[in-house]
């Protein structure tokens, strides 16, 4: 028999059923009134774009709702913290998606749940629906085979593609790491980096960190520290494993920063004891961290603390990120997004995060904000993410080659983000 439901659970229900289940629907872009409207809107006016579309492809991106319309895409394996709870069940996230993407970036978003948990067909379903989108993100897809399900598609289509349980997580600490070695002066090429966990978030964090100049990384799985000879490593864990074997402790050691994206006890307080002066402690296991910052503060009230919940400061939080990287992606018409982009999204942030806080942040959340150990990374409602976060990763695109432009104007695509902004929060 099912156990009674708590209040906040029936308050959850409640919100999802409504005269209008669920949490997402369409609306028109055009006029739609009249006889004139209906021949224009379907036959016979309809034809004249098919056929623009049918001379050049192209031509969706300025006729269609391709340009601004976002696949958020799961078979359901990795839900949340519930696990292979199936496709179906999936859909509500997934819905929650596609309203984050609309009220972050004014992105369009649909939710697909494939029915699969086979590479292959996954991604053939993929390709075969992508002429729908501007780009795809993939969601709750369990690792190891997330990463080739990424890699297939992103060879596959010329549109981006992103797997944001890997990447977004990685583009938003990293942001929190630039700005913690701002505070304690240290510089990314000199850290000691422990990663406790092995799934897609953790090997993503671990590859960009490395991107950006990480030379000491270690990563802890449930069976212990990943080491050169270890049986049943495979081959996204090898990536990280030490040339000789070490302990548990010995990884703690003397290290600047823990990275924790498993589950509680993961890791405890001996363990941070051991680590160096002013210690970056990451805790992100959601919605119970590996350890509560009251409890790392007690022991070490040296440390710089970051979780993954939006009740502490310095939230770990992914909607700071794919909203605003999708946003510069689509808009430069980028083919992929590329590593150099994350890096871009994750300077941003932190840089932002330096800037003064507008008051209307400080009155949302009841506090002042101001840059400093408690505030390293920006509060999601902060409305100049979409401007900054967007146009550095539009830059980086244009930069690097992932997008088709050939000119770009990234002032004047900045004040279009801020009129876009500002409609977002007047309508």
């Amino acid at each position: 028999m099912k156990k009674p439901l708590t209040l906040k659970e029936e308050e959850a229900l409640a919100y999802h059923e409504g005269e209008r289940p669920g949490k997402i629907a369409t609306l028109p872009t055009k006029p739609f009134t009249t006889q004139h409207d209906l021949s224009l809107a379907y036959t016979p006016g309809v034809a004249v774009p098919c056929l623009e579309i049918a001379d050049d492809p192209e031509n969706a991106y300025r006729y269609t709702a391709k340009s601004n319309l976002i696949g958020v895409i799961t078979n359901g394996t990795a839900v949340l913290g519930l696990g292979d709870i199936g496709p179906l069940a999936s859909k509500p996230v997934m819905e929650g998606k596609a309203i984050l993407f609309k009220t972050f970036s004014d992105l369009d978003a649909y939710d697909i749940e494939v029915d699969t948990k086979d590479i292959v067909r996954f991604c053939n379903v993929v390709e075969a629906i992508a002429p729908t989108f501007g780009g795809i993100n993939l969601e709750d897809i369990k690792a190891p085979e997330c990463f080739e399900i990424e890699k297939r598609l992103t060879d596959l289509l010329d549109i981006p593609v992103m797997h944001d349980d890997q990447h977004g997580t990685a583009v938003i600490s990293a942001a929190g790491l630039i700005n913690a070695c701002h505070i304690t002066k240290r510089k990314m090429e000199e850290l000691h980096i422990v990663v406790v966990g092995a799934g897609a978030a953790a090997i993503s964090c671990a590859r960009l960190y490395r991107h950006m100049g990480v030379r000491s990384i270690v990563m802890i799985d449930s069976k212990g520290v990943i080491f050169h000879g270890r049986s049943g490593v495979n081959k996204y864990k090898q990536e990280f494993a030490t040339k000789v074997q070490i302990t548990h402790e010995q990884a703690f050691t003397g290290a600047d920063v823990v990275v924790g994206l498993s589950r509680p006890g993961a890791f405890c307080i001996d363990d941070i004891e051991l680590m160096a002066s002013d210690p970056i402690i990451f805790t992100l296991a959601n919605p119970t961290p590996e350890l509560f910052p009251e409890d790392i503060k007690k022991a070490r009230p040296d440390a710089i603390i970051a979780t993954g919940r939006s009740d502490l400061p310095n939230q770990v939080n992914n909607v700071l990120g794919f909203p605003f990287i999708f946003r510069g992606a689509l808009d430069v018409k980028a083919t992929k997004i590329n590593t150099e982009m994350k890096v871009a999204a994750s300077e941003a942030l932190a840089k932002l995060a330096r800037k003064e806080v507008p008051e209307y942040i400080n009155k949302a959340y009841g506090t002042k904000v101001s840059f400093g150990p408690d505030y390293i990374i920006p509060k999601p409602f902060d409305r100049r993410l979409n401007v900054e976060v967007s146009s550095a990763v539009a830059a980086a695109a244009v930069r690097t080659g992932a997008s088709v432009m050939k000119e770009f104007d990234i002032e004047r695509y900045r004040h279009r983000l801020a009129l876009r902004v500002d409609l977002t929060h007047t309508t």
